[in-house]
């Protein structure tokens, strides 16, 4: 409408700001729902593309990364059993702390035999290790380090060979490294000692059979996939997840702020032409339509700003710091507009109040 339109361009800086505004809030949500995004993902990575369906561990362990699992001695055995039980993948597992340039860095060692798997899923370089002595470093981890494939590092009083860089294996939280279980065992004093067993069915076995006859075994539990990588999220997730989704709120409250207080601010400066429009028959709800429109313009603007500058931090992010993980969605977009909109119909409602409490009379006596 032409009444809208004439407020907004009045003070083309005052739009401006207010537009920025809701640009830098839509980032900050947007940004913080991508960090929450890939901090899940990457929490879940091993498990999402490890081999099998189905994690035995110790009995009272339901997590992989939270919980330190000893599975008794001829439990493998025992699993080749069960009718169903197609192939059974062993690792050995614990946090460790390595200490790198005089820096002490938290990293999830995983222990496997390579002819089964279990290990990294995707080489950046080099091979999976194959002697006692060898090893593979996540790449972030080794870039941050500038570790590379055949240098020699201590781990935990022992030396070993980077033969191999993995991807996709780190998070700002922790990241992997692999050895082969043989070596695992060696280092942390534990021969013939398994973590974890991942189990795959035989094609056309029913899981879920072959999951409860897995709970029967004495001194394990078995749960599938899927189970342990909720369990995992709620462990490590929920702890930074709700005080996430409060910035969230936050920076949505701010952005309806920043637009209501640009909208507000315009309504009053035109008090006496709404009052005119008022004398001369105009509806409350005309009215209300030219707050409502100003809010719109305001605050999808700024959506659509929001989303260029979200992308464009993310990728800054990951290039400086890569074990942060941001994780934008093509429905982003979408949900970007709904912020928007839900800005300006939350910045319309004081403006509103005052279309509604003016009273022509007062306008035309000042």
């Amino acid at each position: 409408m032409l009444v809208a339109r004439r407020n907004l361009s009045k003070d083309k800086m005052r739009l401006g700001l207010s537009i920025v505004g809701v640009g830098l809030a839509i980032m900050l949500i947007l940004l913080l729902n991508g960090f929450l995004a890939g901090m899940n993902r990457q929490i879940t990575a091993y498990l999402d593309r490890s081999p099998g369906e189905i994690l035995v561990s110790q009995k009272g362990v339901s997590n992989l990364l939270g919980a330190t699992s000893i599975l008794p001695l001829g439990v493998f055995a025992e699993v080749e059993e069960i009718e169903g039980v197609g192939q059974i993948i062993p690792i050995l597992s614990q946090f460790i702390i390595l200490d790198l340039h005089d820096k002490k860095q938290p990293v999830y060692l995983v222990g496997y035999i390579p002819e089964l798997g279990g290990g990294p899923w995707q080489l950046s370089a080099g091979r999976e290790p194959q002697g006692v002595d060898e090893v593979v470093f996540d790449r972030v981890l080794a870039n941050r380090h500038k570790i590379q494939i055949g240098d020699r590092l201590n781990i935990t009083g022992a030396d070993y060979t980077v033969v191999g860089l993995s991807e996709g294996t780190t998070s700002w939280m922790t990241s992997f490294i692999f050895l082969h279980k043989k070596a695992a065992e060696e280092l942390m004093r534990s021969p013939q000692v398994t973590s974890f067993l991942l189990v795959k069915t035989h094609e056309g076995a029913e899981a879920t059979n072959v999951l409860q006859k897995l709970t029967e075994l004495d001194g394990v539990e078995a749960f599938f996939k899927s189970t342990v990588s909720e369990n995992d999220l709620r462990l490590f997730a929920e702890v930074f997840s709700t005080p996430l989704r409060l910035i969230v709120a936050i920076a949505f409250f701010v952005g309806s702020l920043v637009v209501g207080l640009v909208i507000y601010t315009a309504t009053i400066e035109r008090q006496r032409e709404y009052g005119v429009l008022k004398a001369i028959g105009a509806r409350n709800g005309v009215l209300y339509q030219v707050v409502v429109i100003q809010a719109l313009v305001a605050a999808v603007t700024g959506a659509l700003l929001g989303l260029l500058l979200v992308y464009s931090a993310s990728w800054g992010i990951m290039s400086l710091r890569p074990q942060f993980l941001i994780v934008l969605d093509p429905m982003d977009a979408l949900w970007a507009l709904v912020a928007g909109l839900g800005m300006a119909l939350t910045a319309a409602i004081f403006p509103v109040r005052v279309i509604t409490s003016l009273a022509p009379a007062e306008v035309f006596s000042k």
